[in-house]
């Protein structure tokens, strides 16, 4: 498997592990009925409001740097310079989540713009630049 493969399954791993913390999470702060029910009024605050904007962020992110690795593999235009952006991208991405849990808004803030910038990285070599 290729460095940018990985570190997409890396990253993949990542998203499951933050959406089973974050249900977690929403369980102890309403219980299992609520999360079970439609959900219709449910109003989740603190860490598991942040876990659940974290969550949907990290979806996002995943729909937009799967293409490019894909896209890198199939050309076979990967690189050091792809597996070390991927590599930056998966620990910028961790660093988020994290951040994002505790309540940290800047530095969340930094972390995500490093991981948009690595993805942006991608899809330039994807391009050919």
């Amino acid at each position: 498997m290729s460095p940018e493969l990985a570190f997409l399954t890396y990253y993949g791993i990542l998203v499951m592990l933050t959406i089973l913390v974050q249900v977690l999470v929403a369980v102890e702060q309403v219980g299992l009925p609520a999360l079970a029910g439609n959900r219709e009024g449910l109003v989740l605050t603190g860490m598991a409001l942040r876990l659940e904007r974290a969550t949907s962020n990290s979806l996002f992110a995943l729909a937009l740097v799967a293409p490019a690795v894909v896209m890198l593999h199939l050309t076979k235009q990967g690189s050091d310079m792809a597996g070390q952006a991927l590599l930056i991208f998966l620990l910028a991405r961790v660093a988020y989540v994290l951040l994002y849990a505790f309540g940290v808004a800047w530095f969340r803030t930094m972390a995500w713009l490093i991981g948009f910038g690595c993805t942006a990285v991608l899809y330039a070599r994807v391009l050919g630049f």
